[in-house]
């Protein structure tokens, strides 16, 4: 059999055993209009639609600009075809794609700001790590003695109070807020109480009362973390948007590094005759500077155009268009866009609870379990507990305080700097190979950091190991669970539902992390450090075969493709994964020779015209 026919015969069977199985669904004509709702227009009634948009909307003057921006709306590829456009106009375009990074003074000002709020988000979450050296004994709640286990979970509690708000309560009040306050006002309320909330911090004197303020900061972390990606989004021409997306998580890896360098600034501050503990209290209150300096600074950057219209403030839209974009074309463009968008989610929306539709919907309960998976193994892969306790676990490997903190800066450098690789490899080697890839070696590294505390308290190898074992596992989590789980949510779901399911991922996550940090102190003192790492490795291992059997690959795929994939039903697609691993396994392991698999996916040829997300404004 020659290869052309052994290949259509492999097609042959894929299509035969798999496709019975596949069930289209029913929103994939809902979810093409919302990728484009332009398509199929003809040119005359466009521009036609166009004009009258402009004219009803106190835009008459820029009539000819929204003719032709509704022009290439329809098709931005196909530009240079359309004999509407002048010879500057096309030059506007091409170097739009040409110079991607090429982009008016204000949309870096408000990247910068939004990389800002991402830092004070990392530094929310780091700098209770150097506190935990002392704030335990101060506050009547030691780690040792007599009523050690009540402590240690009294600690966790404490430690946790942020994310119990935000999973809880938090992230399900960045929806109203953004309603009635726009981006800028929730962002800036959620500022405000990071700012104040971290001062309270240090002014406490009890261990519930450091609670009440840590549960409080919660309101600032939870609205801020859903609406700061949202807004750079909505705010971002689409040749940047990815990775403005990607920097969320880049960024807050930096606040977690910048918690630990001000750990270290305020260590040997000495107490005054009236304040005992400044320093654990000046490093609690230090995430507040950048918060601050947000709060003063995000109203000179322009509203979210999409929010404006929302709002049916079109003059204002296209105002913060003109300051966002390089030209009046660019503007009229995205501006008519986000409203033919806003328009067709309105019709889809009519009627339908879309929270239940995330469960009821086959689709959509696929992509829900599969954005769950990945923000729960966030958490249960072991990170944050080394973000938030590294300086006990240092501690407890014979480092000084000095040392543990140092070292607790050097596992946030890494987990920063090893980042950067991920906004190239994301996209080429997929977010499923790179999970499959790093979740073994991380449970490989827990481990070697667990076992490490056999080695005997006297010698030096004892420091090396744990610290080697904890940076190798930086280095294997940054380009993985470190921005998959974020990317994997955000183009999982029908762009339908794709708000609701984002703000479900999120709570799932800021929860989890919650337990996680209640539970570590407790696990810490009855595991010891070899049982609570092993704990944590076999999460792991867990996570590789939930990766495995229930994680679909959702690189570069068009709407129809994810459909595709996430229309094939859960046990098919655990089946032929556990196949594909055995083969695999058989052919690169063991050397044998093994038959090739039929493609589980027929993303070729059989489904006709491919749609991807919208390019304009308002999809991140």
């Amino acid at each position: 059999m020659s290869i052309d026919q052994e290949k259509s015969s492999i097609k042959q069977e894929s299509v035969s055993d798999y496709s019975k199985e596949i069930k289209h669904i029913d929103n994939n004509t809902a979810n093409v209009k919302l990728a484009n709702p332009l398509t199929g227009i003809p040119h005359d009634q466009l521009m036609d639609d166009a004009s009258e948009f402009a004219k009803s909307h106190g835009l008459g003057h820029l009539e000819q600009e929204f003719r032709k921006g509704a022009l290439v709306a329809q098709d931005p590829t196909a530009f240079e075809s359309l004999t509407q456009l002048t010879e500057e106009d096309k030059n506007i375009l091409r170097r739009e794609l040409t110079h991607r990074w090429a982009q008016p003074a204000q949309l870096y000002y408000l990247v910068i700001l939004c990389s800002l709020s991402a830092a004070v988000q990392g530094m929310d979450e780091s700098v209770i790590n150097g506190a935990n050296l002392f704030f335990p004994d101060q506050l009547g709640i030691p780690q040792k003695g007599a009523d050690a286990s009540r402590n240690q979970w009294l600690l966790g509690l404490v430690n946790g109070a942020p994310y119990l708000c935000c999973g809880l309560i938090g992230c399900w009040l960045s929806a109203p807020m953004n309603k009635y306050f726009g981006r800028r006002g929730t962002i800036c309320i959620s500022a405000f109480v990071s700012f104040i909330t971290c001062i309270w911090q240090g002014l406490t004197n009890t261990w519930w009362h450091l609670f009440i303020a840590r549960f409080i900061l919660g309101f600032g972390i939870g609205p801020k973390s859903s609406t700061v990606p949202v807004y750079a989004a909505e705010c971002a021409p689409p040749a940047i948007r990815g990775a403005l997306v990607m920097m969320w998580q880049m960024w807050t890896a930096f606040g977690i590094m910048i918690g630990t360098v001000m750990s270290l600034a305020f260590y040997n501050i000495k107490d005054t005759h009236n304040v005992h503990g400044l320093n654990w209290r000046l490093m609690l209150g230090s995430a507040g500077v950048p918060a601050l300096i947000i709060m003063t600074q995000v109203f000179f950057c322009p509203e979210s155009p999409r929010w404006l219209i929302g709002k049916g403030r079109y003059d204002k839209a296209f105002e913060s268009l003109m300051r966002l974009r390089k030209s009046s074309l660019q503007a009229a463009r995205d501006l008519y866009y986000i409203h033919v968008l806003l328009e067709a989610e309105k019709e889809i929306q009519t009627g339908r609870n879309l929270f239940f539709e995330l469960f009821t919907v086959p689709r959509n309960r696929r992509a829900t379990l599969a954005s769950g998976i990945v923000m729960f193994m966030q958490q249960f892969c072991g990170v944050n507990v080394i973000a938030y306790y590294s300086s006990n676990i240092f501690s407890q490997a014979n480092f000084s305080n000095t040392q543990a903190l140092e070292a607790s800066w050097g596992f946030g450098m890494l987990n920063w700097l090893f980042a950067f690789p991920a906004v190239w490899t994301i996209d080429t080697f997929g977010r499923r190979n790179l999970l499959l890839t790093t979740f073994p070696l991380m449970a490989i590294f827990l481990l070697m950091t667990g076992f490490a505390f056999y080695i005997p308290e006297e010698s030096k190898a004892r420091i090396a190991v744990v610290a080697l074992g904890i940076y190798l596992y930086a280095m294997a989590y940054s380009p993985g669970e470190g921005p998959v789980p974020f990317t994997y949510s955000a183009e999982a779901f029908p762009l339908y539902v794709r708000d609701i399911g984002m703000g479900w991922a999120t709570s799932v996550l800021w929860f989890f992390n919650f337990i996680v940090a209640i539970t570590f102190p407790r696990l810490l003192g009855a595991f010891q450090p070899q049982g609570a790492f092993g704990w944590y490795a076999g999460w792991n291992i867990m996570g590789f075969f939930l990766i495995l059997l229930f994680l679909p690959e959702t690189k570069a795929l068009s709407l129809e493709e994810l459909d595709q994939v996430f229309s094939v039903p859960t046990h098919v697609h655990a089946a032929y994964q556990v196949k594909s691993f055995k083969r695999t396994m058989q052919k690169y392991v063991f050397r044998m020779k093994v038959d090739p698999l039929p493609p589980l996916y027929e993303h070729e040829g059989a489904i006709g015209e491919k749609h991807y997300a919208p390019g304009g404004s308002g999809h991140a």
